[in-house]
């Protein structure tokens, strides 16, 4: 059960677990077709398109607690649910009814960063260490027993997608290894520890505003950590300025010393940066409002008024 591109691995590392046992996959649900692109066609998930080349029972329910799916879950008789990334809540028939339930890939080091935004979760942290783990599902919000968990050290400039598609990959490695130890009783789930909880929520469009009262070093990391969704931004003349890509400065490299307030644009050599309550965010590269991403600098060699404005935090 997933949707995104990075889980396809995990796909994949069940198939091998599938020939290692001598069973078979018998269903792969994902998300539903969705409309992308200008032209908003239907496009079929990337798990869906990969379980066609396959030939695999393909379900794409929009809902999966009313009884009609639950009935069809239920009939098609899986001792075992791999879960990564699939976007909805199941309910227990799909965690308790097979032989073995369900486990689930969760690319964080649970208990830290439970919900829906691990990976963001770690950076907006600004953890020096994340991982995966895999665990046995029961009906919190990934608060199930530990199968399995690796973790890997992170350099500081990780972006969400790269990280994400690392972490599973990573996660299918574990699933291959766990899995069969677990299913032939050889791997005994172990609880999470108490300590070092938290619980990561969906973002919103609005999470993308910057608010340069606080320090540089946390809004880069939010730079890094919304990417893609839900970005990071400004306003600038009344019109949005997406921030794609920037790095932390001291006060003492801005031209003219460290006079500036928070949210004023300054000029470093020949790139911009924006003061902060400690240090300064360089801009590395914007999109403007209707335009493409540029070079911050480019940006700013045809508005060189941005230089000395304030912008709202």
């Amino acid at each position: 059960m997933g949707t995104p591109n990075v889980v396809v691995p995990i796909l994949q590392a069940a198939e091998r677990i599938a020939t290692n046992l001598g069973v078979e996959i018998v269903a792969v649900y994902t998300g539903p077709d969705r409309p992308t692109g200008r032209g908003r066609k239907l496009t079929a998930s990337p798990v869906k398109e990969y379980a066609l080349t396959r030939g695999y029972d393909i379900l794409t329910p929009a809902r999966i607690t009313n009884d009609e799916e639950i009935a069809r879950f239920e009939a098609i008789g899986a001792d075992l649910v791999v879960l990564a990334a699939y976007g909805l809540m199941l309910p227990a028939p799909f965690l308790f009814g097979p032989t073995h339930g369900a486990v689930n890939v969760h690319p964080s080091l649970l208990p830290a960063h439970r919900g829906a935004a691990p990976v963001a979760g770690a950076l907006l942290a600004g953890d020096g260490v994340t991982g995966t783990t895999i665990i046995t599902m029961d009906e919190g919000l990934d608060t199930g027993p530990v199968l399995a968990m690796e973790e890997i050290t992170l350099d500081g400039t990780e972006r969400t997608p790269e990280l994400t598609e690392r972490l599973f990959a990573l996660g299918a490695r574990l699933l291959e290894s766990a899995v069969p130890a677990y299913v032939r009783a050889q791997l005994v789930p172990r609880p999470q520890s108490a300590e070092g909880v938290s619980v990561i929520r969906r973002f919103k469009k609005s999470d993308s505003d910057l608010d340069f009262s606080r320090p540089a070093a946390e809004l880069e990391r939010r730079v890094r950590a919304f990417d893609p969704w839900p970005g990071t931004a400004t306003t600038w003349r009344g019109e949005r300025l997406d921030v794609l890509a920037a790095s932390v400065l001291g006060e003492s490299d801005a031209i003219g010393g460290s006079n500036a307030v928070p949210g004023m644009a300054v000029a470093v050599g020949n790139d911009i940066a924006i003061a902060t309550s400690e240090g300064l965010l360089l801009l590395e590269r914007v999109r403007p409002a209707g335009k493409n991403g540029m070079a911050a600098r480019d940006f700013v060699r045809t508005r060189a008024e941005f230089i000395g404005a304030v912008l709202p935090s």
